[in-house]
This record gives structure tokens, sequence and C-alpha cells, in this order.
């Protein structure tokens, strides 16, 4: 075999600064499902304090998560994240199954956030785009006018990520500030109008259901609120300042939001009583209705900017998030090489990008009720990354001399153990948050999938020689000699 050498590992530019990775994350978790769930899912079912308590125990859980994460990345900033950590405890095949099973949740969340922007213009815009009707699928009416819409965003982030990740980074930080100004814009219009008051918020939980149960109903669904955070890890190998500040990054970016999820539930909870609003069904958005009642044509602007901004910052998020992962398992061969040609002049992963664009640029025909098959599907494939990088998380810091901190393999088990708890409340019959018939076969088709193109791929990735690979992920650190030895291989390295 040839020696190694830097030259031949394709590297990306570091180019993001702390607050544009807190906006990554930040615009990743907040999407259009913070505007539009208080009213159908959150008051209902767990009545506000039930939802609020259900955030913040939700969102400790996965604290743990980015805990143990964190120290990861802080160690070892490698594009790819839980993939890249995968392959160095667990080998390529197990670290297939997370990339695997988290690009299929990236890409979906794409999708659906652009969906999203369909529910806003029928709202806001009513029949502007609805021209052209082509068909309906699963009660969704499939418009020309609005499909043209769709694709136009989701090629305009293509090319705004395609040509550099600091442009992106740029416009990240600008909506993620546009959509906390619109929060706390909302929040206080809802906190300082005359008829707000605390009795509003009675009864405290759903009535029909004991306060526990009303917190697990919004506690099971904490991967689905705040997938996210573990974009930050994607984009590791872009930061242009200390690796260690991202446990921080992905810790401040859960905490706003919890901060965001309860502040928007408590705005349409607290102005008139809630229970009369939520049965009110000629109220097609709850949460406009409320800040039109507060804020009037104004809060509709504010309100259809931040709804508007947690969607494009979740599309730019994700393609981000999603094609580095791309990049980096075809930088290792596990995915072709295709993936991890870098542009020449932008040094962005160009056919990573022109992949995701593809994908998503067909999703909006299936309509918006199927991808939400796979977006709930795809939520258990997200918690398999965070059990994996928990998991990863303890081994390694067995081995790494880096990695060895007294804190560390406590912070794994409890990420562990706080990524069974939300795999079980997904899996487990009768569960609030158990996914529905639909979502399984979704997931058996990806997964069966997912066993073909590995298959297919198995001969190249047994043709290249496990040393090349672990470089070509991990790059020329102590996680890297550290896998050799475990493999019994010799590790010299140019």
């Amino acid at each position: 075999m040839a020696e190694l050498n830097a030259a031949d590992r394709p590297t990306l530019e570091k180019s993001m600064s702390p607050l544009a990775i807190w906006a990554l994350a930040f615009g990743a978790i907040i999407g259009w499902g913070a505007f539009v769930m208080p009213g159908l899912r959150f008051l209902p079912g767990s009545g506000p304090m039930g939802a609020v308590i259900g955030f913040f125990v939700g969102g400790i859980m996965l604290m743990f998560v980015a805990l143990a994460y964190g120290r990861l990345v802080g160690a070892f900033p490698i594009a790819g994240g839980v993939f890249a950590f995968a392959y160095a405890a667990f080998g390529p095949t197990l670290s297939f199954i997370c990339g695997w099973a988290l690009v299929l949740g990236y890409l979906s969340i794409i999708a659906l956030n652009a969906t999203a922007i369909v529910l806003l213009t029928r709202f806001l815009l009513p029949g502007l785009f609805e021209f052209g009707h082509l068909y309906t699928i699963v009660d969704w009416h499939i418009y020309a006018g609005e499909l043209v819409m769709l694709e136009a965003v989701l090629v305009l982030f293509w090319f705004l990520n395609y040509r550099g990740a600091d442009i992106v980074g740029k416009i990240q930080v600008a909506l993620a500030v546009i959509l906390a100004a619109g929060v706390i814009l909302i929040m206080a219009g809802a906190v300082i109008h005359p008829t707000s008051s605390l009795t509003n918020l009675e009864p405290w939980f759903a009535p029909d259901k004991t306060p526990l149960a009303c917190i697990i109903a919004v506690t099971a669904i904490a991967p689905w609120l705040f997938v996210g955070f573990d974009t930050i890890p994607q984009a590791a190998e872009e930061f242009n300042f200390k690796p260690s500040m991202s446990t921080i990054l992905m810790i401040l970016s859960i905490v706003c939001g919890i901060l965001t999820y309860a502040a928007i539930t408590i705005a349409v909870a607290v102005v008139v009583p809630w229970e009369p609003l939520i049965r009110d069904f000629t109220i097609f958005w709850h949460t406009g209705h409320v800040v039109n009642m507060t804020l009037g044509t104004p809060g509709s602007i504010i309100l259809g900017l931040a709804v508007l901004s947690a969607i494009l910052t979740g599309i730019n998020g994700f393609y981000i998030a999603c094609s580095r992962l791309l990049f980096s398992m075809g930088r290792s061969r596990i995915l072709p090489i295709w993936f991890a040609q870098l542009h020449p002049r932008y040094k962005t992963p160009c056919n990573a990008l022109n992949f995701i664009l593809v994908l998503v640029l067909v999703a909006p025909f299936f309509g918006r009720e199927v991808l939400s098959w796979v977006v709930d599907m795809s939520s258990i494939g997200t918690i398999i990354g965070y059990f994996f990088a928990s998991l990863a998380s303890y081994k390694l810091a067995t081995e790494c001399v880096q990695f060895q901190s007294g804190t560390v393999r406590p912070l794994a088990v409890l990420g562990c153990i706080s990524s069974l708890i939300c795999l079980g409340l997904l899996v487990i019959p009768f569960s609030p948050a158990s996914i529905g018939i639909p979502s399984w076969v979704v997931l058996g088709i990806w997964v069966a999938l997912g066993f073909v193109v590995y298959y297919m791929r198995l001969a190249a990735v047994k043709s290249i020689p496990e040393k090349e690979r672990a470089f070509l992920i991990l790059g020329d650190n102590e996680l890297f000699h550290v896998f050799l030895r475990r493999m019994g291989i010799r590790d010299h390295i140019l």
C-alpha cells in the first residue's frame, strides 16, 4: 500500500464562526412546528404546564447526548459527526448504519420545511399560489403554482450552499436573529395584551389525562423537537474557533429551543382561555389568530417573518449538515468517492449538494402528509445516531488520552439512557409518540434500501485497506492512531 499523505485527504475550509454555528443549530431546531404545534398538539395533548415541563424534560435529556457528543467534537473536529465517531469506535458497518439513518432524517426535514412554506402562504396570502391544481394525495392538494415556488426556494438555498459556507453562515445568522426577535415580540404582545391572565392557562394540564401523561406526550417527541443541535458536529471541520466551544454552542442551542417552544405555547394560551380557543374549529391557525388579536396587522407581518425565517433556517441548516455527512461518507469510500468531490473554487461538497437537490426537488410532489410519515420514521434514525454518539463517547474515553476525563463516561451513560428512553417512546405501541403504520412501512423500505446500497458497496469497501479508510475519515490525530492500534495495524503516517 502506498504511504498515506495529508494531501490525499480532501478537507473543508475553516470558515464558520461561533455565531454562525449557533445559528445553524438554533435555526435547525426551530422550524414551522414551533408555530403550528401549540394549537394542534401541545395544548390539546398536554395543556400549557404539561407542554412546558415536557419541553424542559426532553431538552435536558438531549443535553446529556450533547455533552457526550460535544466532548468528542471538541477533541476531534471531523466532518461527518457521529458517522466518523461510530467508525472510530465500531468500524465501517455500524458507521454506515448511523450515517444512512441520519441522511434520510436530514433530507426529509429539508423537504418538510419547504412544504411548510405552503402552509404559511395559504394563511397569509390565500389563493396567491393555489393555481393549476394537479392532483390530490392523502387529502393534500398539489398546485403547480406552489410547486414552482417551493422548487425555486430549494434551488436558491442549493445555490447559496454551493457558493460557500461563509455566505450561508451569514445568511443563517441573519435569519436566526429575525426568528428570535419575532418570538420575543410575539411573547411581549401576548403578555401585555389587556385580556392576558394566568387564569387563561387553566387547566394547567390537559383535563382528560394525568399530569405525568401530559408531560410524557411532549417529552416523547423531544428528538423531533430538538433535532438540529447535531448539525454542529457535521460542520466541525469548518470551525474557525476552538472546537471545545462546540459543547457550549450545542447546549445553548437546546436552551434557546426550549425557551422558544415554551414562549410560543404560552403566548397562544395566555391571551384567552386556551380550551375554548383550541376547540374553535373555525380557526385555521391558532398562533396566527392570537397574534392577530394582540398585535393586529403588524403582528401578522412579524409572525410571517418569524415563521419564514424558521423554515428557511431549517432548510439551510440541514443542507449544510446533510452535505457534510455525505461528504464524509464519500471521503471514506463507504459511499462512492463522487460524494467527496469539492468545488475547485468554492471548496464546498458540490456533488453531495447536487445529490440533495435532486432528491428534495422530487419530494414536494408527494405531498405534505406523505413527507410527515417519513419525518416520523426518520426520528428513529436520529435517535440511533444520538445513541451511537453517546456509546462511542463511552468507548473512546477508555482509549484516547486526549479524551479522558472523569465526567465523560457518566455523561455518555446518561446520553445512552436518554436515547433509549426516546427510542422506546417511539416504537412501543400505545406510547403517546408511537409512529404509525405508514411510517413503519417507510422505515422498512429505507432499511431494505440501505442493505442494498451497502451490499453493492461491500466490494469497494473491502478493496480499501482499513488504514487508508481510517485516515480518510479521521485524519492524522490520536483517534486515528488509537483505531489502528486496536486493529493491530502499524500506525506510521506521513
